[in-house]
Parts: C-alpha cells; sequence; structure tokens
C-alpha cells in the first residue's frame, strides 16, 4: 500500500508546467520539465554538473523513455548545461514552491510538530570562485525547516556581509507561517525581525556587538536576575559523548516595558541566555550567548529552538561538503552554480524524506542502483 504522503510523477511534472522556457523556440527538441524532471533524478543518483547529468540519462535512457515519454531521446549535456544557465535561479526556486509545500504538510503530519525551527545561514562553496573573470566563490544563505530535514530555499548573495540584505529576500520567498525563525547573531536586525512577523513567524535572534544597546541591555537584565531581582523560566542539560561533558543552562525572561530599544524590534516578547559549560580531557570551557525573541516564555521551546538551529550546520551543511561534495565543486558560471546548488538542497530534501534507516550517501548510491528506489525517493511512494 502506497504511502500518504506520496505523489505521482505527474504531479511533479505538473510543478514545473509554469516556469518559463528561456531558450529559443527554434530546434527545440526537449520539453524544459523533462530537462528538469531528468537533473533532479540524475542529482538523487550522484550526478554532479551537466556532463554526469546527460552520462547518467544516455544511461538509463530506457527508464526516462518510459516514465517521461522523451520523442526525442535524451537531451546532451550541453542541453542541461545550456538550460540551468539560463533559468533564472529565483523563477527555478519558485517552481518548486507547491512541491515543498506538500513536502512541508506531509512532514508536519509525520512528525507531529506544528511549529517547526527554520534555521536562516549561510555557507560558502570554496572553490566555485573564477579569479581570472573576477566571479567570487558562491556564497548563499538557506533556510531549513530543522526537525523535516527539508530545504525552503535559498538566496545567493556577493559574500558573507550581504547575509543582511539576503535574509529579508529569502524569507519573501518562503511560507514561513507558524514556524520559528533561527539566525545568528548577524542576522539580529530590525528589518529582518520586521520581515519575520510580516510572515506571521515568530524569530529567535542571536545577540551579539552588532546590536550594541540592545546586547548591553540584554546582558544588564540577566544580570539583575541572577542577583535573584527577575524571575525566569530555567532549564538545564547534559549531553555526554565523544569524550565529553556538555552541560547548558537555559535561562528565558519576559522583556520588560522599559528595557531600551525594545520598541524598535517587531513582535519582540522575551529575552534568551544560555551557558554552556564543556568538559573535555579536563579542560572545561564556558560560553555564554544571548537572544531576542518574539516568543512568550516557555523556556523548553526557547531551548529546543536554539538546539534545532544548528541542525542546518549538521543535517544540510556538513552534509552537502562530505556526501554532495559541493565545497569541491568547480561549476563557475554564476547562474548554473546558483541553480545546481538548488538541486543539491531540494535533493536532500528528498532523500532526507525517505523513511530508509540508510545514511544519505547510502540513499544517495542506492538511487543510483535501483530505479525502484530512485521513484520511491523522487515520489514519496514507499512500499
Amino acid at each position: 500500500m502506497a504511502s500518504s504522503r506520496g505523489i505521482s510523477l505527474d504531479e511533479i511534472v505538473a510543478h514545473f508546467q509554469v516556469l518559463e522556457d528561456p531558450r529559443s523556440s527554434i530546434n527545440r527538441r526537449h520539453p524544459l520539465v523533462s530537462v528538469v524532471v531528468i537533473a533532479v533524478l540524475a542529482v538523487l543518483a550522484g550526478a554532479s554538473g551537466p556532463t554526469a547529468i546527460a552520462r547518467w540519462a544516455t544511461i538509463k535512457q530506457d527508464l526516462l523513455v518510459t516514465t517521461l515519454g522523451l520523442t526525442a531521446g535524451v537531451p546532451s549535456k550541453d542541453v542541461f548545461r545550456r538550460v540551468l544557465m539560463m533559468l533564472k535561479p529565483m523563477a527555478f526556486q519558485e517552481c518548486f514552491a507547491s512541491w515543498l509545500g506538500s513536502l512541508r504538510a506531509a512532514a508536519a503530519a509525520t512528525t507531529g510538530i506544528d511549529q517547526p525551527t527554520v534555521a536562516i545561514d549561510g555557507k560558502t562553496n570554496r572553490r566555485s570562485h573564477d579569479r581570472k573573470n573576477g566571479l567570487g566563490a558562491l556564497h548563499s544563505v538557506t533556510a531549513w525547516a530543522s526537525e523535516f530535514g527539508l530545504t525552503l530555499g535559498q538566496v545567493a548573495c556577493a559574500e558573507k556581509s550581504n547575509e543582511i540584505t539576503a535574509i529579508p529576500e529569502l524569507l519573501r520567498l518562503i511560507d514561513a507561517k507558524g514556524a520559528i525563525i533561527t539566525i545568528d547573531a548577524m542576522g539580529a536586525q530590525k528589518a529582518i525581525a520586521d520581515e519575520v512577523i510580516r510572515g506571521k513567524a515568530d524569530y529567535v535572534l542571536a545577540l551579539k556587538g552588532n546590536q550594541e544597546t540592545m546586547h548591553e541591555a540584554v546582558i544588564a537584565l540577566f544580570d539583575r536576575h541572577l542577583d535573584g531581582d527577575a524571575p525566569a523560566g530555567e532549564l538545564v542539560t547534559e549531553e555526554r559523548g565523544h569524550g565529553r561533558v556538555e552541560q547548558r543552562t537555559y535561562l528565558q525572561l519576559p522583556v520588560p516595558e522599559d528595557l531600551p530599544g525594545k520598541s524598535q524590534w517587531k513582535g519582540l516578547k522575551s529575552v534568551g541566555m544560555v551557558t554552556s559549560c564543556c568538559l573535555r580531557d579536563g579542560k572545561e570551557s564556558i560560553e555564554v550567548r544571548y537572544y531576542i525573541s518574539s516568543l512568550t516564555v516557555d523556556v523548553k521551546r526557547f531551548a529546543h529552538a536554539v538546539r534545532s538551529h544548528w541542525g542546518i550546520e549538521n543535517g544540510c551543511h556538513w552534509t552537502l561538503d562530505v556526501t554532495f561534495r559541493e565545497d569541491e565543486s568547480r561549476i563557475r558560471e554564476k547562474a548554473l552554480r546558483e541553480n545546481f546548488a538548488w538541486l543539491n538542497r531540494l535533493t536532500l530534501s528528498l532523500l532526507k524524506q525517505h523513511p530508509s534507516k540508510a545514511s544519505i550517501a547510502m540513499k544517495r548510491r542506492s538511487c543510483g542502483w535501483s530505479d525502484k528506489f530512485l521513484m520511491e525517493v523522487l515520489t514519496g511512494i514507499v512500499p
């Protein structure tokens, strides 16, 4: 019996019908929809560029002709390269919106989580630069639904310092309604808080010296609490493993009306403090971090959001570098590398949704070995 979360290949193909074909209509032999779907399938199976996509398509011609009805055969590497170079990255992502929506709804139903943590963070593909032509390495900002293992969107920017302008653009691109948006200290910006609230979501923003007034005010507030002057929610956790013991103390306070700068942060309701005490090889280290949030005081929810934020590093960025070898990619054309980065994130999300307990690397190999497994991952229909 098929999984209720599955969708047919015809439904997947329909998502791309609205995508405008950037190619000339003269001598256009391969429908854009077929080119895109083949690219998704090939990347699932391990392809890392247009040449690899075309090679996989040639080997799997019988499967593709059967499932996609390719009257003109499989496209060449030049077709895949040209299409992925010409498609506007933002338009390319937008055509996946309804598919991502169905994946998010299915993940919410499976996990029972109705307020997911969406971590936003940047990543640089270090070898994607082209110094000869003045092109820096691709730096992109990704929205990752940590509990679901699902990429909701990405926006490329020139460098890490430009994340401040890229994040609001990313928030407008994704459906963040009902989520808790978590961002590191660079994202602690009033305009970003405004955008989160406008999108009917909540935020937990790390706070450092780039917001000096608020940072100092929050530190002073917790100093008063530690002197016994203010009530707070408190949670202590302990983790052991890999030769270390780490104890974290989470504190959360409601924002007082007289907190300096409060009125400038839309939706601000609470502040948080996390003290991490780590013992490794007999050496102790202590780190203290501060946060501002639109959440009401619920220290367990606050702690979960803070911990879930690191899912983007472990579940997304690390996997893209180790399994997808993204950091080693030498794709240099601007639009091509952005569109391929999106294909990597989409296919990682699809692999995460498959219920197999195998690693992402093994699932990806299985997509290359088994047509049946490949179609299970693509459609979500698992016997």
